[in-house]
């Protein structure tokens, strides 16, 4: 059985689906056709139904709740792991409300994380979280939400933290952050669903058995990273919780949909 599989080039992601679309381990009959894009492309797809297995911001899983079901394995969550807001000089908490700030997209849990935060500020301007240091450099933005590897070089560009969105998520919480989790096209077999976990969960062994070497499969897509920084990147977001949600990162996914419900005044499922 051939599927449809969608997750981002970026270190965590490609060093959990390594061994599973390189067939290091036996992947028990199924076969992958791999799309890598950017979260916000994935989220977007996510939205039209148009991949069987992908990678999605949490941020998006209320609305794809009604076509898709959160897979246990594969995902990022944790501690210490959330969207930071930067700017290019400093900024009181009390002005975010009246500047322009750039988001990673408009689905993504760092829009969702910032919305918790800050939930006055209006003039968000949506694009590709590679792109936001240099929008806050440039002046075209006041400050922006960064992702991914953006976390460890903000400073050595002279920006600023001005929060650290997950940690205001965690003591608001008192719950792991849901970044990012992997979901299945609802309508298969249930079986499937416990077989890509597995495989999942197969393929993450396989890769922490052997780290901290990197497969070429990582290297390759990581966009002329230095391999410390690959290797930041897997250290802060892979872990237990990309082994499996557990009771605790289950009840963290709850406490966003609830959150999602109360931002939006609506519940989850509903566009």
């Amino acid at each position: 059985m051939r599927f449809s599989l969608g997750f981002s080039p970026c270190p965590n992601d490609t060093f959990i689906f390594d061994a599973l679309v390189n067939k290091k381990i036996d992947t028990e009959g199924l076969d992958f056709n791999v799309v890598l894009e950017d979260v916000e492309t994935l989220n977007q797809w996510a939205m039209q139904g148009k991949l069987d297995i992908s990678k999605i911001s949490y941020g998006v899983l209320p609305l794809v709740l009604d076509r898709y079901e959160l897979l246990d394995a594969g995902g990022a969550l944790g501690k210490g792991v959330g969207p930071l807001l930067i700017s290019r000089e400093p900024i009181p908490l009390a002005a975010i409300d009246e500047c322009r700030i750039a988001i990673p997209g408009q689905r993504t849990t760092a829009n969702l994380l910032f919305s918790v935060a800050f939930p006055e500020a209006r003039n968000k301007q949506y694009m590709v979280f590679s792109g936001i240091e240099e929008a806050v450099l440039s002046g075209a933005v006041d400050c922006g939400v960064i992702i991914h590897e953006n976390r460890f070089t903000y400073q050595q560009k002279g920006l600023f933290k001005v929060m650290d969105l997950g940690e205001y998520w965690e003591k608001e919480t008192g719950a792991p952050i849901p970044l990012g989790g992997i979901v299945l096209k609802r309508g298969q077999d249930a079986a499937l669903g416990k077989q890509v976990n597995r495989l999942i969960r197969k393929s993450l062994e396989y890769a922490f058995e052997r780290y901290p070497e990197l497969p070429d499969y990582v290297k390759g897509h990581a966009q002329e990273m230095d391999e410390k920084v690959m290797r930041q990147h897997i250290d802060l977001y892979v872990n237990n919780y990309s082994l499996s949600l557990g009771e605790e990162g289950q009840k963290a996914v709850d406490i966003l949909l609830q959150t999602y419900a109360r931002i939006n005044g609506k519940p989850a499922g509903v566009l």
